[in-house]
């Protein structure tokens, strides 16, 4: 083996933590990810959840009424409905995003950057709007 071979540098292998504490995406990068988990939050847990409590309270008067006044009063599920709200308008917010950036509107650095940053801003607006009417 040569000694070029044996001093090239070794790979970097990324991982969870090198992502989020060693290096440093940009804003529209974040923007993507957290456009996919939202939409993965959307899907999995909270349809299920959503659709049970459809269930419980289309059934009967009694299951409207446990819903109504015990289950959503506790706030673990408050919390989770927050999350949901936040997924939500996060995700429709960055579907708007990049359907406009497939209609080649924004896709320049600076607007990008801009748009990205728009998006995670009316997110948390419409979360925060949202959970103070439900507290």
């Amino acid at each position: 083996m040569s000694s070029a071979a044996a001093k090239r540098p070794r790979p970097k292998y990324l991982n969870l933590p090198a992502i989020l504490f060693e290096i440093r995406l940009p804003m529209p990068a974040w923007v993507s990810i957290l456009h996919r988990v939202s939409g993965t939050l959307l899907f999995f847990p909270f349809a299920a959840w959503l659709l049970y409590l459809l269930d419980t309270t289309l059934a009967s008067e009694q299951g409207f009424a446990r819903v109504k006044d015990h289950y959503l009063q506790l706030p673990v599920v408050k919390l989770a409905l927050i999350v949901f709200i936040w997924a939500y308008a996060h995700h429709f917010c960055a579907g708007i995003r990049f359907l406009l950036l497939d209609l080649n509107m924004g896709i320049e650095l600076a607007p990008a950057r801009r748009s990205a940053t728009a998006v995670i801003v009316m997110g948390l607006l419409l979360t925060a709007y949202c959970a103070w009417r439900i507290w």
